[in-house]
């Protein structure tokens, strides 16, 4: 078989049946379905960017600090919560580097959320839950872990933020489980076992009560750049992405434990990798609108085996047993029987190399093993690399950027990207974020001045009755509440 085909899947292995609809039927993105194929039919452009139904964005001040550090439409408003560098429940400073985040409990008017920090070598987070705890060969700790912050409905402020885990490294993202936990990836294979630390490259589980988190990996989940994961509650089996360019397959662990419990997935489980039926090692590099592929899945025989080169362990196993590839796995979701998955670099870029493109969204239907593209981006304006995926109790789905800003018609910045049903994108919000030493000096705050929308996105999430939508941007470090009509549109 030659690469062409390789990397793209020949119609015979395409499903463009009215199975595929039937099969989604009753979810939220059956019309989705159904819009784009109109549209394929009709030989209409395929992705575009389109006018918010919420209306256009502009800059709108922080109810908290009085700074305009996001552009929103009207009518929404937010508040700044767990900036870096503001203090913690333990005394210590809240780390750098926001990403992944996710809504585990919601007590009374209380809100409680776990977040990611993305961090490398640097000073530990004092958690209660530490993996790693040596110093390595240049006298710093591994520096990621995760805060949980509790946040009030009603005043609509940040109440504190505590550590939860610490001792790993660049937690990227994650996802929340059924049963009101977080799970943390390390985007990572480093090695620190020679300088008295442990490996990394994994999975952690984390509680709302920080003295729950244990602190140990969920081994059988895999050592690779792990990316984030989903969880599905009909049998408790876990998706998960890796984030390694054209070397990331879509993976599914099959818990030995499936009783939905604190500390039943790290009792090990089988890990495995999704196969294009009837194809070895199908390159899903170049998607197109609509396209649809039925998967099967192969067993990774030591999902704890270490990487050769770049490619990860379970990665080289996979592609052994003839899994697929996407570019980037990025972010996933679960909503409703249905898995969004992310790939942050899907298409060519200009001079046609694979891989390098702005991104797409896949929809994976775990009861049919099937794989759709819901959405594929063609230019910066439409989508810059999304990364971070959130579904609202709405059905809304929402994307976060990390393509290092865009120009559009509000000016430049990364952005939060609402999709429609029809396959198209619009302009949620807007990174606003540029600091004077006067502005920081006003606000309490503790970081550099500075131009910074051109930062990444991340950790889009909702509260259970969809009232707030939080994000984070990476940096400088600061986590946001949402609120306003959201009735005016999808989301």
């Amino acid at each position: 078989m030659s690469q062409h085909e390789l990397d793209n899947p020949p119609r015979r292995a395409l499903l463009k049946s009215s199975a595929m609809a039937v099969a989604f039927a009753g979810s939220p993105a059956v019309n989705a379905l159904q819009s784009m194929a109109t549209q394929q039919r009709a030989n209409a452009p395929a992705s575009a960017l389109m006018d918010s139904p919420y209306g256009p964005v502009a800059p709108v001040r922080d109810s908290v600090t009085g700074l305009e550090l996001l552009q929103l439409p009207q009518g929404f408003n937010y508040a700044t919560l767990s900036w870096s560098g503001d203090t913690m429940s333990n005394g210590q400073s809240v780390p750098l580097s926001h990403d992944g985040m996710g809504v585990i409990a919601e007590q009374g008017d209380e809100i409680i959320l776990v977040r990611n920090h993305e961090r490398g070598a640097g000073p530990l987070i004092n958690a209660l839950g530490l993996y790693d705890e040596a110093a390595m060969a240049s006298g710093q700790h591994a520096a990621g872990g995760t805060t949980n912050i509790h946040f009030s409905r009603s005043e609509r402020r940040e109440l504190r933020t505590s550590p939860s885990l610490g001792g790993t490294l660049a937690n990227c993202a994650g996802g929340v489980t059924p049963w009101g936990t977080w799970l943390s990836c390390e985007e990572t294979t480093n090695d620190n076992s020679a300088s008295g630390g442990r490996k990394h490259g994994y999975v952690f589980e984390v509680t709302a009560d920080p003295a729950q988190t244990t602190g140990e990996p969920i081994v059988d989940m895999g050592r690779f750049k792990h990316e984030a994961v989903a969880v599905d509650p009909a049998n408790s089996y876990v998706y998960l992405t890796e984030d390694n360019r054209n070397h990331s397959p879509i993976y599914r662990f099959i818990p030995n434990d499936d009783s939905q419990q604190t500390g039943a997935l790290e009792k090990g489980g089988r890990l495995q990798a999704a196969k294009v039926v009837g194809i070895e090692r199908a390159g899903l590099l170049v998607p197109e609108l609509g396209q649809e592929v039925e998967v099967e899945w192969v067993d990774i025989i030591d999902p704890d085996m270490g990487p050769i080169g770049d490619l990860s362990g379970p990665y080289l196993q996979a592609n052994e047993a003839g899994a697929l590839s996407i570019s980037r796995g990025e972010g996933i979701w679960y909503s409703e029987g249905l898995f969004y998955i992310v790939d942050t670099s899907a298409g060519e870029n200009a001079d046609g190399e694979p891989g390098q493109g702005e991104g797409a969204v896949w929809m994976l239907d775990p009861a049919e093993n099937r794989l759709r593209c819901l959405f594929a981006s063609t230019s910066a304006q439409m989508a810059n690399n999304p990364d971070n995926i959130a579904v609202s109790p709405r059905g809304g789905v929402v994307l976060c950027e990390d393509g290092g800003g865009v120009d559009d018609q509000f000016g430049f910045g990364e952005r939060v990207m609402g999709l429609q049903v029809t396959g198209d994108t619009f302009i949620f919000a807007k990174n606003n974020i540029v600091l004077s030493e006067g502005n920081i000096s006003s606000s309490g705050k503790q970081c550099a001045p500075g131009d910074y929308r051109q930062q990444e996105v991340a950790g889009a999430c909702f509260d259970s009755t969809g009232e707030f939508l939080f994000i984070n941007i990476q940096t400088p470090g600061i986590t946001f509440a949402i609120w306003g009509p959201w009735e005016r549109g999808p989301l």
